[in-house]
């Protein structure tokens, strides 16, 4: 009982320029004005606090700065999923006085939804694949603006396979266009060029860090998973072992289906519900289309869903198998069973290349026993047809992981 009233539960409803501050102590709840959202106003506020006070503010763009200064004094801070708190997004009276009462009343009765937090390197390498997703869709953009002058100017497809390679480039700047157009299309592929660069740094940077983290190889062992792919789960998820099982991830991924059921009525099942990282999940179906072509049990599972169910819903599917089977390799530590020596090599050679490994001949040799990158290999062989393999098969998958 004296935890109790010694006790205090302090809501924020937080903006960018400042914080409505609400404090919950022994059942009544206190106004207690604003700070500044600004580096000197919220240390002046954590001064305030003690080891028993404890913090909750929603999840939002400076949420995570304000949560790290905060639990230097706090004894917790809480960040709220503002999805799952209902009572403030469906109040009826909704101002910033009420939201923080909210936030302190629902934390002293332990009802906040919270977050996960994330580590530092999991923050920093999530900041770094949305940057890297950002940099291509502004070139996709800007590619489609050169292709829609083009159109424009009845000039019809290239000729090379890529309009923006060298050959491309070269029959671009034979085409005959206005002037306005020709300056047009000369500063998008100034652009493009600007973003390229970008994308290569960025790259660089990504390759470094994937080739220190265990779990971005094991991934990279499933077809259809290259180190983008890798990263931008590993990103997303931060630590697998917080998912008790592999439904969890599925539904961490939004990849699981709407269930409503009431009374003695039977269940109906919807689509989709999209939660969580919208990148993440994207980038599980662009694997999909990648390891739907590889052969293996993969495949086979997106053609039979596909027979039955039509492409849509086989790429769903399969994309939830991706989710449930990287949950497996990460917890077991193991690699892909299934997983094709050639095709890992030539991923993990092209991300070795990524990370800025010389590709000279004569310096990309592997000593046995070592990666290019440096990092020692113990040897897995798996048998993948359940019998000894016949002599001359390719049956053994010989694989390799960091020891």
């Amino acid at each position: 009982m004296e935890s109790q009233i010694g006790r205090r539960c302090i809501g924020l409803d937080v903006h960018r320029e400042f914080a409505q501050v609400a404090i919950w102590q022994g059942g009544l709840v206190t106004q207690a004005g604003r700070f500044a959202t600004t580096p000197e106003g919220v240390r002046a506020f954590a001064d305030g606090l003690g080891p028993a006070d404890e913090v909750a503010l929603e999840a939002t763009g400076n949420t995570w700065a304000i949560a790290t200064l905060l639990a230097s004094r706090a004894g917790r801070v809480v960040v709220s999923n503002p999805v799952k708190t209902r009572a403030i997004a469906e109040a009826k009276v909704k101002t910033d006085k009420v939201d923080a009462e909210i936030l302190a009343q629902l934390l002293a009765a332990d009802y906040l939804p919270a977050v996960w937090r994330p580590d530092p390197a999991t923050a920093a390498l999530r900041r770094q694949v949305l940057r890297r997703a950002h940099i291509v869709r502004q070139r996709t953009r800007l590619k489609n603006q050169v292709h829609a002058i083009l159109h424009r100017n009845l000039i019809p497809r290239c000729p090379a396979a890529d309009l923006f390679g060298h050959k491309g480039r070269r029959w671009l700047a034979e085409q005959e266009l206005p002037p306005d157009e020709l300056a047009a299309a000369s500063a998008l592929l100034r652009q493009l060029d600007f973003h390229g660069e970008e994308l290569r740094l960025i790259d660089t940077d990504l390759g470094q860090v994937a080739l220190g983290r265990p779990e971005v190889l094991r991934l990279m062992t499933v077809p259809g998973i290259d180190a983008t792919v890798a990263l931008s789960i590993v990103a997303a998820v931060g630590d697998f072992t917080r998912f008790r099982t592999p439904d969890k991830l599925v539904a961490y991924f939004g990849l699981n289906p709407r269930v409503r059921q009431s009374g003695g009525q039977p269940a109906t099942h919807g689509r989709i519900t999209k939660a969580g990282s919208a990148h993440a999940r994207g980038m599980l179906v662009e694997a999909v289309w990648s390891a739907s072509k590889a052969a293996g049990p993969l495949r086979a599972f997106y053609q039979r869903v596909q027979a039955r169910r039509g492409m849509q819903i086989a790429v769903v599917a399969t994309a939830r198998k991706l989710a449930v089977l990287c949950w497996h390799l990460i917890i077991s530590g193991e690699d892909y069973a299934y997983a094709q020596p050639s095709l890992v090599a030539h991923k993990r050679r092209k991300l070795e290349l990524r990370a800025g490994l010389p590709s000279a001949r004569g310096h990309n040799v592997i000593i046995r026993g070592t990666s290019a990158a440096g990092f020692a290999l113990r040897p897995q062989v798996r048998i993948t047809s359940g019998r000894p393999p016949a002599p001359g098969t390719s049956e053994v998958i010989v694989g390799a992981a960091i020891a």
